[in-house]
């Protein structure tokens, strides 16, 4: 049996479904945390941000993702949740 593109594309908009959920959850533990933290100050830790890379690249290595992938992804989406983590914080305050 021969795949299309077709199928590919299919399977990736599967993906991206997938991935659009687990995203919505990871926003929803950093409006948690926003509220845990309740302080500016504590919202950026450069240790867990390191920590989170180390433990994401490992991780996507041993599942065949490059490197070139996952770090410059990850850090992307720690940035952007670091910005929507200092947005609630200020909505909770507000």
């Amino acid at each position: 049996m021969e795949i299309g593109m077709n199928e590919v594309r299919e399977e990736i908009d599967l993906i991206d479904r997938e991935l659009v959920l687990l995203l919505s959850r990871r926003q929803k533990c950093i409006e948690m945390a926003a509220m845990v933290k309740n302080d500016k100050d504590l919202i950026i830790d450069n240790e867990r941000i390191e920590e989170v890379i180390a433990k994401v690249t490992k991780f996507g290595d041993s599942c065949g993702l490059e490197k070139e992938i996952s770090e410059p992804l990850w850090r992307k989406l720690i940035d952007l949740s670091i910005q929507h983590e200092f947005k609630e914080l200020e909505n909770l305050q507000a």
